[in-house]
C-alpha cells in the first residue's frame, strides 16, 4: 500500500495569500510557498524593513504593509498566514476571521484553551477554516509514521517512546533564554502535537512530567525534561536532554499489534524509518523531503486542500487544542509534581 506522506497541493485552488509577521521563521514559510507555486500578494510587519527583505528575496510583486488591518481589508486576499508572537496573535486571528479570511496560525496556537475554543467557535460561525502551523507533522519520518497509523498498517498502538538528545544552549543571550518552560513549551509543543497524531481520537487520562537542570548547561531554563502520558490502553514517554554537546540523537519507537516502527538518526533532518512485521523482512522506505521547509508546505497545503474540498483541515485549530491540552498538563505537572488529565489544565 502506498503511503502518501508528502505535502499535498490543491487541484486548482490558488488563492491570494497575505503574510502577517515577517520574522526569522517566515523565511522557511516563503521558501516552501514559492517552491509550491503559492500566490503571496501581501507582506506585513510593524518593522517595514523585515517585510521588504522578504519581498526582495521571495515575492518582489507583493505589496508591503505595516498595519495588518490594511491586509485584512483587501477583498482579493482569501488566506492569511499569521506568524506573530502568541500574545499578539490572538486578536489578529480574531480580526482575520471577522474579515472572512481563512487563517493559518503560527504555533503554539494559544496560551489557554478558552481563547482557542473561542476562536474555533468564531471560525465555525463565520464559515472559514482555521489551521495551525504544526509543521513537525510533515517532517518526512513523522508524516510517514502517522500515515502508517492512520491507514491501519500498524494496528492498535500500545506504546510510543520518543527520546531526543541535542544541544539547545544556543539560546543563551536570546529572548528564548527567558522562557521558564523552554523545553516543554517552546520546543516540545511539536512532540505533543506529533503524539496526538500517533494516538488519534484518544484522550490522555494521566500526564506526568518533570524537568531538571544539568550540571553543565549554560542556558537558564532546565534542559532536561521527561513526560509520561497514559491512555486507556496505551502509554507514551517523551525524554528530552537539551544539553547533549556531543552525539545528538533523535529516536522513536512505536509498537502496534500489527507492526513496530523505529525512526532513528542524529537529528530531525536525518532519520531512517524501519517497519517490522512478523515473518517479513524489515522495510526501510526511502523518504523524500525535510522538516524545514517541507513542513511549512505541508501545513499551508493541507489548509488549501481543506478549503478546496470543503472539509476540516487535519491540522485544524480544534484538533490542535488536544495537543495544547497535553502540553499545558505536562507543564503544570512539572511545576507541582501532580498528575493531570488532558484538558484539566486550561493554560499557562
Amino acid at each position: 500500500m502506498e503511503i502518501r506522506y508528502q505535502p499535498q497541493n490543491p487541484v486548482t485552488y490558488r488563492p491570494s495569500i497575505g503574510l502577517i509577521g515577517c520574522g526569522g521563521i517566515t523565511k522557511s514559510h516563503l521558501t516552501a510557498y514559492k517552491a509550491a507555486g503559492y500566490n503571496v500578494v501581501a507582506l506585513c510587519d510593524i518593522d517595514e524593513s523585515r517585510a521588504r527583505e522578504r519581498q526582495q528575496e521571495f515575492y518582489p510583486d507583493a505589496q508591503i504593509y505595516t498595519n495588518s488591518a490594511d491586509v485584512l481589508r483587501r477583498d482579493d486576499i482569501e488566506v492569511v498566514d499569521i506568524a506573530t508572537h502568541p500574545a499578539d496573535r490572538i486578536p489578529l486571528i480574531g480580526a482575520a476571521i471577522e474579515a472572512g479570511k481563512h487563517v493559518l496560525s503560527q504555533k503554539p496556537f494559544v496560551l489557554n484553551l478558552d481563547d482557542g475554543e473561542r476562536l474555533v467557535e468564531l471560525a465555525n460561525k463565520r464559515g472559514v477554516k482555521l489551521a495551525v502551523n504544526q509543521n513537525g507533522r510533515w517532517a518526512p519520518h513523522v508524516a510517514y509514521m502517522r500515515q502508517m497509523i492512520a491507514t491501519g498498517q500498524v494496528g492498535q498502538v500500545s506504546s510510543a517512546d520518543l527520546a531526543i538528545q541535542w544541544n539547545h544552549n544556543w539560546v543563551v543571550g536570546t529572548v528564548f533564554d527567558g522562557i521558564d518552560d523552554l523545553i516543554l513549551y517552546d520546543f516540545a509543543i511539536h512532540w505533543f502535537d506529533i503524539l496526538t497524531c500517533y494516538f488519534p481520537n484518544q484522550t490522555a487520562e494521566r500526564v506526568v512530567a518533570s524537568v531538571r537542570h544539568t550540571a553543565s548547561q549554560k542556558a537558564r531554563p532546565p534542559l532536561l525534561a521527561h513526560v509520561m502520558v497514559e491512555y486507556a490502553n496505551a502509554q507514551a514517554t517523551m525524554s528530552f536532554n537539551a544539553d547533549a554537546w556531543q552525539g545528538p540523537r533523535d529516536s522513536t519507537v512505536i509498537v502496534g499489534d500489527l507492526a513496530t516502527m523505529h525512526s532513528d538518526g542524529p537529528g530531525l533532518g536525518n532519520q531512517t524509518v524501519t517497519v517490522y512485521r512478523d515473518g517479513q523482512e524489515p522495510v526501510r522506505p526511502t523518504l523524500v523531503g525535510s522538516w524545514f521547509p517541507t513542513g511549512f508546505h505541508g501545513t499551508m497545503g493541507e489548509l488549501l486542500c481543506a478549503i478546496e474540498e470543503n472539509r476540516e483541515p487535519s491540522n485544524s485549530a480544534a484538533n490542535n487544542l488536544t495537543s495544547l491540552a497535553l502540553c499545558f498538563a505536562a507543564i503544570q505537572s512539572s511545576r507541582d509534581g501532580k498528575s493531570y488529565r488532558s484538558g484539566e489544565v486550561r493554560g499557562i
